[in-house]
């Protein structure tokens, strides 16, 4: 899943050169390209698709020449991961009815590929037993930015073993994120899911025709008038993510509660800095900084020289056209600085 505009990452993330393709971190590899490499001992190019957005196609067709260019797909208008999720199942489905297939957003950190991809495996088989599988990452503070999921309380939830789920919950506020966390039964739901291409069809039949309908009108991938036809049917979708539209109704779903990855979904500047290696004043960044009584900062200025003094927990991300200077506490706040910026016009920075 790669069609997110990374707004959280402005200035540098940008409809034309989005989160999911920029280098991020100390890694040179973009998350795309990370993604792809961490899934490639299990999955071989050839059966990776990509479903991204027509702004940033042709940049992920640069950085991954091995898969093969028409199985990266444009949607055709913004509708959120059900619809995307329901062309997934429509077009394996096509290929090999029993298809199954695990869903990964593009633009996620994980700091030990192995033992993720031993995970991965687990979910993989509770999805061709007919399945809904999940991942849940333990939750290791109270957080507000994430989704949860809920395992039965009074049952045994062995790390890396298949176990029912309760109930989905959206993203909480701060005093009932702490609930979960000292529940203990609560994981973050990190938006990895699998299933059969035809079980995730039939469910979103079933509970949001509204996705599955305009969907069923599409020929076949091999159609020569499929993109055609996609152009038409996929904005009659309901914009609606998978969690509400399937995941909150479905009683077939299990989950794989698992224990330390080093799972990050890099959602904001902050999280970068969470990433990143810390001077003796825990300052961190991708460029040369000198200080004198700063502390707690980030910088990206490119090869620039950034000086700081006096300021403490401070982002500072310049770009040729655009500098953002924020507070860290703040981060998650840029998203609607760029929806700001969307209102009055600024298309020429976004």
């Amino acid at each position: 899943m790669a069609g997110g505009r990374g707004t959280r990452f402005w200035p540098q993330s940008r409809k034309r050169h989005a989160k999911q393709v920029l280098a991020i971190g100390l890694d040179e590899r973009t998350l795309i390209q990370q993604t792809v490499d961490r899934l490639r001992p299990l999955i071989p190019a050839e059966r990776l698709w990509i479903l991204t957005n027509s702004f940033v196609r042709d940049e992920i067709i640069r950085q991954l020449p091995e898969i093969p260019a028409e199985q990266i797909i444009a949607e055709p208008a913004q509708r959120n991961t059900a619809p995307a999720i329901g062309l997934a199942a429509h077009i394996l489905s096509g290929i090999d009815p029993d298809a199954i297939f695990g869903v990964f957003p593009s633009d996620h950190v994980i700091g030990n590929p192995d033992h993720y991809l031993d995970l991965v495996k687990i979910a993989f088989q509770s999805a061709a037993e007919g399945n809904i599988a999940v991942l849940g990452v333990e939750a290791r503070w109270a957080e507000t930015g994430y989704g949860y999921i809920e395992f039965p309380k009074d049952e045994p939830r062995t790390p890396a073993a298949v176990t029912r789920v309760i109930k989905f919950h959206e993203k909480p506020n701060k005093e009932k994120a702490q609930e979960y966390k000292d529940a203990g039964n609560y994981y973050w739901n990190a938006g990895m899911f699998f299933w059969k291409a035809g079980v995730i069809a039939d469910a979103l039949f079933r509970y949001r025709p509204s996705v599955a309908e305009p969907l069923a009108e599409l020929p076949p991938f091999a159609a020569p008038n499929f993109m055609a036809e996609l152009e038409r049917v996929f904005p009659l979708c309901q914009d609606i993510s998978i969690d509400f539209a399937v995941l909150e109704h479905a009683t077939n779903v299990t989950g794989v509660p698992c224990d330390e990855f080093g799972w990050n979904d890099v959602g904001s500047w902050e999280a970068v800095y969470d990433l990143l290696p810390k001077d003796a004043n825990s300052n961190a960044g991708r460029s040369e900084v000198i200080t004198i009584k700063a502390t707690g900062n980030y910088v990206d200025a490119g090869k620039k020289l950034v000086a700081l003094i006096g300021v403490d927990n401070i982002i500072v991300v310049d770009t040729p056209d655009a500098l953002l200077v924020v507070h860290r506490d703040k981060a998650q706040d840029v998203g609607q600085l760029v929806k700001d910026l969307e209102t009055a016009g600024r298309e020429n920075l976004l």
